[in-house]
């Protein structure tokens, strides 16, 4: 049986490659999921460009963990040398725009659940949902319907991570701020002066400590990457902005971080998100516990993902190499597929048959 699996989720990638499929574009990418799941017997669900299912003996007195990957891509750069859609094997390595991020934990995770589908007596449901627009953080991908796939205790997040376990993500705020002042003449002592206002608002961001540290990642961080003031040389400016870039630990929620700054800082601060949260699951968990039995190492990831809008305990793990993700002739090895619907099972083992 995984074997036919195996050769069918590969099939599966390479004719998903062959079809474009940017973030807001994935409707034909999202058609040959839900034909492919229901010409094996699994009943589908679809919103937009979403599709999901559970195992066939659902039983709703079971807790339920979520698989989740995406279909959708970025575009192609200017380096590639090769055709984006050609979905070639050549060796071990399949070519082609997002084989590796995120096609082939995908397509391991359809396996996976594929694998347990038809299984009986399974101490947990299973929801595979694959969804749209994580490659831009759009409203119409997994946050559009998360609130359809019910009560979930856990979850997986397919990304290329060579299957080690990402059991945190930083969480991300971006925040335009506004120190506000008076205009006046320069040549006179009139106005209040924005700028300065604004720098001392700035040497808070630069100096400023949160008092818990992640385990994981270490302290938070806080960086301003943009400032902007002034309309001509001989005008004290009325206003200052400037944009911080915040990327939050598991320590502390974006609520509370938000808190502590405005309690902080002389000026307007506006984040443009707080739907991007930091993640994380705990080291002793099962799941995470199975994997270090496999030899997998646990770490905190940089970059954010849709495991940013999950609010239950989840780790981010799949075949690939993350620093392939959205590089000129992206590939993925075939064993890196095979390696990874087997190491999904494996780590799922423990877990779902409740031993």
């Amino acid at each position: 049986m995984l074997e036919n699996i195996k050769k069918e989720i590969l099939e599966l990638l390479q004719q998903l490659i062959r079809i474009q499929s940017f973030s807001k574009e994935e409707d034909q990418t999202a058609e040959l999921i839900a034909q492919f799941l229901a010409k094996r017997g699994v009943q589908i669900h679809r919103k937009l460009n979403n599709v999901w299912a559970y195992n066939k003996y659902f039983d709703e007195a079971k807790p339920t963990l979520l698989l989740n990957s995406h279909h959708d891509t970025v575009k192609p750069n200017s380096g590639y040398t090769r055709d984006p859609y050609d979905a070639a094997i050549e060796g071990d390595k399949l070519f082609g725009l997002g084989s590796n991020d995120a096609g082939g934990c995908l397509v391991s995770l359809i396996g996976t659940f594929l694998y347990y589908y038809e299984q009986e007596g399974l101490s947990y449901n299973i929801c595979l949902a694959t969804t749209a627009e994580e490659e831009i953080s759009g409203n119409n991908g997994l946050e559009l319907v998360l609130p359809d796939l019910g009560e979930l205790e856990f979850g997986i997040v397919g990304e290329p991570t060579e299957m080690h376990l990402a059991i945190a993500e930083r969480g991300l705020l971006v925040l335009d701020c506004v120190a506000h002042g008076k205009a006046g003449h320069a040549a006179r002592e009139e106005g209040e002066n924005a700028i300065y206002k604004a720098l001392t608002a700035i040497e808070w961001f630069r100096n400023y400590q949160f008092p818990k540290v992640s385990e994981v990642f270490g302290p938070l961080k806080m960086t301003v990457t943009i400032i902007n003031a002034g309309s001509q040389h001989n005008v004290v400016p009325a206003t200052c902005t400037f944009t911080v870039d915040v990327r939050v630990t598991d320590s502390y929620t974006n609520e509370e971080v938000l808190e502590i700054i405005r309690a902080n800082v002389d000026c307007d601060v506006q984040p443009r998100s707080i739907r991007l949260k930091p993640s994380s699951i705990d080291k002793d968990h099962p799941l995470v516990q199975a994997g270090i039995a496999l030899g997998r190492i646990t770490y905190g990831s940089p970059t954010t993902s849709d495991q940013a809008l999950l609010s239950i305990p989840s780790v981010k793990v799949g075949p690939g190499f993350s620093g392939r993700s959205h590089m000129a002739d992206e590939f993925i090895y075939v064993r890196e597929i095979a390696e990874g619907v087997e190491g999904y099972i494996n780590m799922l083992k423990p877990v779902i048959n409740g031993k």
